[in-house]
């Protein structure tokens, strides 16, 4: 019987399955269904655009799922992802594709539509245009488990930045390059950043700014998995989750802090509610001054320092906070 595999979870958790699901459709059935119970127009970038349907599709059981197996991949509860043998992507394809823990990872592959990177490079000359830098960096300080409350953001998860290591990364990273902060959430401050924090923006077109920019910093969050996918350098710090999983450590243009190495417990998401794991973890991403040092010469290692343009470039007034 042919299959239908239902695909949810965070965007970083659907592009990690992309891999696996074009293998399956390569050579197993190239009419396999997907069914995207969220971020469906992540799958606009993949060979799989044909074979997915929105969850809420009119009809969809009745015409497309009656006649098939139903599987939902679950990563999570993997003994081999649990116990940091495998990574994401590595999980997903012995979910799928029946392959076992010593299968290398496939790459996630995604074709940045049209309109994204001229969104991207738009926004990209905007801000060298605005800073007057020569180069530009994406900066994802929070993870999707942050919350905001009055002048507080915290996330019980242990994967986004604390406020004051990111006031003091994007202070010292706009001395020589122009930051893109990649949030929804408005930083409480009373000063100038001295960043671009786009309105608004999609995922995709989140997807088309990486592609354009010239570097990529952050958290365990989606913005790692678009740098990797499309070849872009960046720093990733780490705090409760596990690198071996969520991670690239094998990319060599990735610097990867682990800032909570050897101190972390593991938080059994969609297995068992363990509160007392997510206490534990709360302050992993609390950046030390040295690894604080080591994020700005990581970047600077790649990119070098003093980005200035020329100051006859005349400058757009670009919104920002």
């Amino acid at each position: 019987m042919k299959k239908a595999f239902f695909i949810n979870g965070g965007v970083g958790r659907v592009l990690c399955a992309i891999p696996a699901l074009e293998y399956y459709k390569e050579n197993t059935d190239p009419d396999v269904v997907i069914v995207a119970e969220a971020w469906s127009e992540l799958f606009l970038s993949t060979s799989l655009r044909n074979n997915v349907y929105p969850a809420g599709s009119k009809d969809l059981f009745k015409h497309i799922l009656k006649d098939r197996e139903i599987i939902s991949p679950e990563p999570y509860r993997l003994n081999a992802y649990f116990n940091q043998r495998v990574n994401l992507i590595q999980a997903f394809d012995m979910l799928i594709n029946g392959s076992d823990e010593t299968v290398q990872s496939n790459p996630i592959h995604l074709d940045v539509g049209k309109n994204d990177q001229i969104y991207g490079y738009n926004l990209v000359s905007q801000v060298k245009q605005q800073y007057q830098k020569e180069k530009t960096i994406v900066f994802q300080p929070f993870g999707s488990g942050a919350k905001i409350e009055g002048n507080f953001i915290w996330d019980t998860s242990g994967r986004s930045f604390e406020l004051k290591d990111i006031f003091r990364i994007v202070e010292e990273l706009s001395k020589d390059y122009g930051i893109i902060m990649m949030t929804q959430i408005k930083i409480p401050t009373d000063k100038q950043m001295g960043a671009a924090v786009p309105d608004n923006c999609s995922l995709l077109q989140w997807m088309g700014t990486i592609n354009a920019a010239d570097y990529f910093v952050g958290c365990d969050s989606m913005g790692q998995h678009y740098a990797h996918a499309l070849g872009k350098p960046a720093t990733v710090v780490i705090g409760a989750t596990f690198p071996e999983n969520i991670s690239y450590p094998g990319n060599k243009d990735f610097t990867i802090i682990d800032n909570a190495k050897d101190k972390r417990t593991y938080t059994p998401y969609r297995i068992t509610g363990d509160p007392a794991s997510e206490r534990d973890n709360e302050d992993n991403m609390i950046l030390s001054d040295e690894n604080f040092k080591t994020i700005i010469n990581s970047v600077k290692n790649k990119l070098g320092g003093n980005n200035n343009l020329s100051p006859q470039v005349k400058t757009k007034n670009l919104n920002r906070r």
